[in-house]
């Protein structure tokens, strides 16, 4: 395997807020995009992160993206809120979306907002932890350009749409996170397995003639495959609902058609936060966290595999990657550089 280079954290979140700020990007905006993708490396999910740049970068030169968007609450009603994106950068667009959510959680107990007119917004992971990492419950998910095969279909005909819950954790820094797509892998996860050499499980997805492949790159040519079969497609069928149909905004084939590049360009989010507080006291919910977490790193590991808790690995390998540097490989270099980020 290819050794990656090291780059600081805080160089490389200037670096990149640099390279986008020159793109046309507002410092505010450019600081929150390059931020929350470099967040994604430094926790070691390389498929949602810094790799997405590049294709931000196109984005704003086409004109799919707008660098500088007018952003505002197309509709007000007490807890609830509607963000109308103006294809604004999606990782900025939902991470107002949240503080949307959690403002309006302070006051009522709960908050909802939804995301319209909006881009790929990296990682799902971002924004739940955020919510969790102010004392509350985040829930957020999305739809998607068409990616993943669905009953009985070897063809892409539904959006592998994720879902991300986070809760607070036993440390405030370090939310317990769930972050998953209704796939069995997700599409970035297939491209990294690919970049690295890494071998596909059997069952992660079906060629361009929609016959079961383990081949990784013929997989990013065809599409992948449902968790549970049924149960990940039906997922997905109702996140697609709650966000693109309750929007009234493209849904996951309208995506594709729109913009075929992965950029997610017009696709909807939705962020909901729970205030833990309006519940029960924060220091007993984290108590029973710390009681069930504890009983499972004792009954659920083995001599072969540990329990982990949603986020516990991410957590660990940010600490690290403080330390030595966020990992990123030459192939991601390379398209970096291609695209104007001048990494030395």
């Amino acid at each position: 395997m290819t050794t990656p280079l090291r780059i600081p954290f805080d160089a490389f979140v200037n670096l990149l807020r640099s390279t986008l700020e020159t793109a046309g990007l507002p410092p505010e905006i450019a600081a929150a995009e390059a931020e929350l993708a470099v967040e994604a490396d430094l926790l070691g999910v390389p498929s949602h992160g810094v790799t997405r740049v590049p294709h931000l970068l196109k984005g704003l030169r086409e004109g799919r993206v707008k660098a500088a968007p007018q952003w505002r609450i197309a509709r007000d009603h007490a807890a609830i809120c509607v963000i109308d994106g103006d294809r604004g950068p999606g990782r900025f667009i939902c991470l107002k979306a949240m503080e949307q959510a959690i403002a309006r959680a302070k006051t009522f107990g709960i908050g909802a907002c939804l995301a319209t007119h909006t881009s790929h917004w990296g990682r799902a992971h971002a924004y739940a932890a955020r919510a969790a990492q102010a004392g509350m419950i985040g829930i957020c998910l999305t739809n998607a350009i068409t990616s993943m095969a669905g009953w009985g279909a070897g063809k892409p005909v539904i959006g592998n749409n994720p879902l991300a819950i986070g809760l607070p954790g036993i440390e405030t820094d370090q939310p317990v996170v769930l972050d998953m797509a209704m796939s069995q892998a997700a599409v970035g996860k297939v491209a990294t397995w690919l970049r690295e050499g890494r071998a596909i499980p059997a069952n992660w997805g079906f060629d361009a003639e929609g016959k079961p492949s383990s081949d990784a790159a013929a997989i990013l040519k065809g599409a992948v495959s449902s968790m549970g079969e049924h149960k990940g497609a039906g997922l997905a069928l109702m996140m697609q609902l709650m966000t693109a149909a309750l929007a009234g905004g493209m849904l996951d084939h309208e995506l594709r058609e729109y913009d075929a590049s992965g950029l997610d360009a017009e696709s909807s989010k939705l962020f909901i936060a729970l205030d833990v507080a309006a519940f029960i006291e924060p220091e007993v919910f984290r108590e029973r966290t710390e009681s069930l977490l504890g009983w499972l790193k004792e009954h659920a590991s083995s001599e072969a595999e540990h329990f982990q808790w949603p986020g516990e690995r991410g957590w660990r390998e940010a600490a690290k990657n403080r330390t030595e540097g966020v990992p990123v490989h030459m192939d991601i270099v390379a398209q970096l550089k291609a695209a104007g980020v001048e990494i030395g």
